[in-house]
């Protein structure tokens, strides 16, 4: 055995029982507040010990980027609390309040995260992305030089139900993928069974034909060992023949029952009943459980025999719970070890009481172990994360004296950076799942191109055929297409809105999707925000305002995804002025880090930056004319601006979002005759709004009395007998709460059920978002002269 060899193998040990123990702590030593089970996967993390400890301490460098399989976070947690990346305080907190978490994340635990994973699934397809935003960068002039990093996925067997990794696999194909590994842990168990037979070789034919390298890890060193003694040939056709589920239970039985099985099967057979006698029990079941997974020798030996960059998969044969008492039991997933076990398990690891929490416990040559150590190349430069520099964002003004959609208002601003040189234009990187043309992205493209790593030329271009879009593929391209998978959209912009921290070049992502779509990548979305990636995602169209399209393509809820999404302030402009306010607006707050006190004034939350959701519409309305005073361009920022101010005895306010703004002014126009000062709010942002007031709330009751939010000050004139009628093409509840600001009745109009085709005319008196059912509505509701 090799001195680095043996380094690894004590590592491994190390990791093992540290995870283990952590786990341990967490639920039989540490006090419970409620009783309730803290849980932990000592299997899932016993597992992938052999394979990330030849992975961490011997083939990754510092410019590779992991994501760690969820269900193996003990396991990373350990290996930071070695390395001195973690802290003793809250590996005892494992689980608990401001402890290391559950799953490994990039904002809530202090040791160096690459990607958070938790989402099943997710972590795994992240990586293939990120590595195409690594080849984005490289192919730019303005990116330093830097060696490319490989982008790794610890992927659990289980994990390949996701059809989330299948759609990032073909994307990975169309765009020539490289630099890209993803290490399975095929353990056969599952938190509610044993793996079905045969789905290896079904993995390994996907990953092949999507032109994956893929490397079996199947037998570790004691096993190779022994297939070259005699009778080793029948023994490893026994292994090879012998079902998922016969395994995991002889293995959870243990040596002897190993030896009557293998006897019963194999025996009287001369060499290979010789093989198995001369093993002890301890040696036959340390033999037999001896899978290439769980042997960090081999494992670094399939990490080292890589000497390229395409995309690699190993699938590393393992067993759930490998080295512990609970290995290979089917109930091992959420199983623990009780105290008796580990008590038991503690002594065979050579732990002393009092050493459990020790990092070199166990350890014969410190000295030597640490010189190891310091020499690790993946943790030699210290914390991995980037910093870069804010990029600079012109002013970006547009108005217009005809009648415009948001959608169109939001394909011009882009044009418009695409004609300058702006570094903010430079940093800019587009992407959509096959709607690019129709979401206005076409004109940036067809100034900026499609990005690939090897050009492509226009084929209609060259055949001088007339198309409005020229798609030329080229290393200095700006927009990556994908098809439709808006899993894949979400998973793209996020890996895109890490590049400042992943590879020190800031981007700004900016992806399109059809409005209603968004909720085909909700997952994706979430796992970017929950990762504080920084990005743009537009949906356009929206709304039943989409009326010719039917119900699949109308969107109702997702002004509400907006709202209660963490990490991404929405937005819903109606007019391209406020538009051009929100995306000059946008491309700072993207930008933002750091903690910072919040703004006293509107007591917003999530100031010191996120993600921006533009919910935008094809609907053409007419545009008001120059407004550039300071209230109306704040207002559009912090979410609503006075459209009509109310007067003194105001009766009714009609507040609307996005592009029903022309309904809402007519009907004020309408109802102005017989109800006094009558009032038109505009609100750009319900989501900011209402985070605002819900912000100066708290506030008010930690003993900042002064707080007031943006639109306790709007409201805060209104008489008490005014009523409020709200109205959006969504879901009502979006604006609902704004009578509960000042206690004013509110009437909230909006749409609560599935649309249909017709014109927009139709569908909004059918809803009763018109201006007349809008009029009606204050009629009949509310006391006043008859109009």
């Amino acid at each position: 055995m090799t001195s680095k060899t043996a380094h690894l193998k004590t590592i491994e040990q190390r990791l093992l029982w540290l995870s283990h123990w952590m786990i341990h702590n967490a639920n039989h030593v540490r006090p419970k507040a409620d009783g309730i089970k803290v849980g932990g996967h000592q299997a899932s993390s016993a597992s992938m010990v052999s394979i990330m400890t030849a992975l961490y301490f011997s083939a990754l460098r510092p410019e590779d980027r992991v994501a760690v399989k969820p269900h193996a976070s003990p396991l990373f947690h350990a290996i930071q609390y070695l390395m001195g990346n973690q802290d003793l305080e809250k590996m005892k907190n494992f689980r608990g309040f401001h402890g290391v978490q559950s799953y490994p994340s990039r904002t809530k635990d202090i040791d160096d995260v690459d990607f958070s994973t938790g989402s099943v699934g997710l972590g795994v397809a992240i990586t293939s992305f990120a590595s195409l935003v690594q080849d984005f960068i490289a192919a730019k002039n303005w990116s330093k030089a830097r060696t490319l990093g490989r982008m790794v996925a610890l992927v659990g067997d289980a994990e390949l139900d996701e059809g989330n990794v299948y759609e990032a696999l073909q994307e990975g194909w169309k765009n020539d993928l490289r630099n890209c590994w993803w290490i399975i842990d095929y353990n056969r168990q599952s938190l509610d069974g044993i793996v079905r037979e045969g789905l290896l070789d079904r993995v390994e034919k996907i990953f092949d034909a999507f032109g994956w390298d893929v490397v079996r890890v199947k037998y570790g060193a004691l096993q190779q060992a022994a297939f070259d003694e005699p009778g080793g040939a029948s023994l490893k056709q026994w292994i090879d023949a012998c079902s998922n589920q016969d395994y995991a239970a002889l293995t959870f039985m243990g040596g002897a029952v190993w030896r009557k099985r293998l006897m019963d099967d194999l025996g009287d057979q001369g060499e290979v009943s010789a093989l198995i006698d001369s093993r002890s029990d301890d040696g036959l079941a340390a033999l037999m459980e001896n899978l290439g997974g769980n042997c960090t020798e081999t494992m670094a030996a399939a990490f080292d025999a890589i000497d390229h960059d395409r995309p690699t998969c190993f699938l590393a044969y393992t067993i759930k719970g490998w080295g512990t008492p609970i290995a290979g039991h089917k109930d091992n997933h959420g199983g623990l070890m009780n105290k008796t076990q580990m008590a038991a398990w503690q002594a065979h690891m050579g732990v002393g009481e009092g050493d459990e929490w020790e990092h070199f416990a166990t350890v014969e040559d410190v000295a030597a172990f640490k010189g190891f150590l310091n020499e690790v190349p993946f943790f030699a430069k210290g914390p991995r994360r980037f910093t870069a520099d804010r990029i600079d964002v012109p002013p970006i003004e547009l108005s217009s004296d005809r009648e415009i959609s948001s959608q169109m208002a939001f394909g011009k601003v882009l044009d418009d950076l695409s004609k300058g040189d702006s570094e903010l234009a430079q940093r800019i990187v587009t992407t959509s799942p096959d709607v690019t043309g129709t979401t206005n992205l076409g004109p940036w493209v067809n100034r900026r191109k499609l990005f690939a790593r090897t050009a492509m030329a226009d084929a209609f271009i060259e055949h001088r055929i007339p198309s409005t879009a020229k798609w030329e593929f080229t290393p200095e391209g700006q927009h990556i297409e994908l098809g439709i998978a808006e899993m894949n959209l979400f998973l793209l912009l996020g890996a895109a809105g890490l590049s400042h921290s992943l590879f020190g070049e800031r981007l700004i992502p900016i992806g399109t999707v059809y409005d209603p779509f968004v909720c085909r990548g909700l997952d994706a979305l979430n796992y970017a925000c929950y990762q504080d990636a920084r990005f743009m995602i537009v949906g356009t169209p929206s709304g039943v305002t989409l009326a010719p399209e039917g119900g699949a393509h109308q969107s109702i809820g997702t002004p509400l995804i907006g709202m209660s999404q963490d990490g991404l302030a929405a937005f819903e402009p109606a007019f391209a002025d406020e538009l051009a306010v929100i995306m000059e607006w946008s491309f700072d707050y993207l930008q933002r880090d750091g903690e910072g006190d919040p703004d006293e004034r509107t007591w917003l939350r999530d100031e010191t930056g996120g993600s921006v959701y533009l919910r935008l519409s094809t609907n053409p309305i007419e545009q008001p004319v120059n407004r550039a005073d300071n209230d109306f361009r704040q207002g559009a920022i912090d979410g609503a601006y006075w459209l009509r101010k109310p007067g003194p005895n105001c009766e009714v306010v009609i507040a609307y979002q996005g592009v029903v703004a022309p309904e809402a002014i007519k009907a004020a126009g309408l109802l102005a005759g017989n109800r006094r000062d009558v009032g038109v709010l505009s609100v750009t942002s319900a989501d900011r709004l209402n985070a605002g007031w819900t912000a100066a709330q708290r506030a008010r009751s930690r003993g900042h009395a002064g707080a007031r939010s943006h639109i306790e000050m709007l409201m805060g004139d209104l008489p008490a007998h005014c009523r409020l009628i709200t109205v959006i093409d969504g879901h009502p509840a979006t604006l609902a709460w704004l009578g509960g600001v000042a206690g004013h009745q509110t009437i909230p109009l909006g749409v609560e059920h599935f649309g249909q085709t017709g014109t927009i005319s139709d569908l909004y008196r059918h809803f009763g978002i018109d201006a007349a059912s809008i009029v009606e509505k204050v009629s009949g509701l509310t006391p006043g002269p008859a109009i």
